[in-house]
C-alpha cells in the first residue's frame, strides 16, 4: 500500500473514494465537507443525512455527484456540527473510512486532514493519528492512499507523520 502526501483540492482528485470528516448528523456545513458539497452537489449531503445518525467510529458511503471520485465516505470525527474533537476520534474516523473502503474493494482513497478545522485538532496530532490508523490497517484491496490538503501546515504535518517510524 502506497501512502502519498498531496497538496491540492481533494474534491478534484480522481479516486475510487474520498473521505469527508463528517459529523454524526451527516451535515456538510463547513471546511472540506462544504467544499466537497459545493463541488459535487447537494445530493451528497442529502444521502449522508438519510443515513444519520452516524456514530463516531463508523462510516457511510454516498455517491460523489459531480466529483471525479466514484464515491464519498463520510466518517464522523464529532457528534454535532462545529463540535471540538480529539485525536482518538480522528483515529477512529480514519480507521472506519479505511474499513469501509476495503469492504467496497476500493483501490484508491483520498483522506483530508481529519478534525483539523472546526474540530480544532492540531495538524501534527491529526496527521499522526491518521498515519497510525493507516499503518494499522492491512487490507488486501487498497493500493494507494492520498493524504490531501490545500494548506502548507497540514501537508507538512502529513509529510512528517509519514516519515516518522511506526510507533
Amino acid at each position: 500500500m502506497k501512502l502519498i502526501v498531496h497538496k491540492g483540492d481533494i474534491s478534484a482528485l480522481e479516486v475510487d473514494a474520498l473521505v469527508v470528516a463528517a459529523n454524526s448528523r451527516g451535515e456538510m456545513g463547513g471546511g472540506v465537507a462544504k467544499a466537497i458539497k459545493r463541488a459535487g452537489g447537494e445530493a451528497i449531503e442529502k444521502e449522508a443525512k438519510a443515513q444519520a445518525p452516524i456514530p463516531v467510529g463508523e462510516a457511510v458511503l454516498t455517491s460523489a455527484g459531480r466529483l471525479k471520485a466514484k464515491a464519498v465516505i463520510h466518517a464522523p470525527t464529532m457528534e454535532q456540527p462545529t463540535q471540538r474533537t480529539d485525536r482518538e476520534k480522528v483515529f477512529r474516523a480514519t480507521a472506519a473510512a479505511l474499513k469501509l473502503a476495503e469492504k467496497k474493494e476500493f483501490k484508491t482513497l483520498a483522506l483530508p486532514g481529519m478534525g483539523t478545522g472546526v474540530g480544532k485538532v492540531p495538524p501534527t496530532e491529526a496527521a499522526r493519528a491518521m498515519v497510525e490508523a493507516v499503518r494499522a490497517h492491512w487490507g488486501k484491496h487498497l493500493e494507494t492512499i492520498y493524504l490531501v490538503d490545500i494548506g502548507d501546515e497540514m501537508v507538512e504535518a502529513f509529510q512528517e507523520a509519514v516519515k516518522a517510524p511506526a510507533a
